[in-house]
């Protein structure tokens, strides 16, 4: 297991950039963790680390949304299963899709789609400390 500590914004994107580096060849992202503990923030420090330029937003409400990676070529998705209420809603989506595009995938609250994650899913868990900090941990 792996543990990565966040004590404050300064430190988003280099503990990103460690994620990424940990995680190498793994495209879907998984994050367990209550609300407001920093999943968004987190995530679009990923992004950027990968080098999406675009502003990012939460996707809460569009479910899905999609980032370019100009320098790669490539794109991200970031999905939030939030109001999901059932895997029917995220097939209906086109959850299956993302997940197996090879895309960079990153998905917030993935309880509802646990069936349809890759086997090689990156499956995070985040909490914030007393102090603030955000603690992040998986396994590889």
């Amino acid at each position: 297991m792996i543990t990565l500590t966040i004590p404050s914004l300064e430190h988003l994107r280099p503990t990103a950039r460690t994620l990424l580096d940990l995680t190498e060849g793994r495209r879907v992202f998984a994050f367990y963790a209550p609300m407001g503990t920093g999943k968004t923030t987190f995530i679009t420090a990923l992004c950027e680390e990968l080098g999406v330029e675009d502003v990012m937003n939460s996707p809460t409400f569009a479910i899905v949304n999609e980032y370019a990676i100009p320098s790669r070529e490539e794109v991200a998705f970031h999905m939030d299963c939030y109001r999901l209420e059932t895997l029917e809603d995220a097939l209906n989506v086109g959850f299956s899709d993302y997940l197996t595009s090879g895309a960079y995938c990153f998905v917030e609250w993935p309880e509802i789609i646990e069936g349809l994650l890759p086997e090689d899913t990156v499956r995070l868990e985040m909490y914030e400390r007393a102090d603030g900090a955000r603690v992040v941990s998986c396994e590889l």
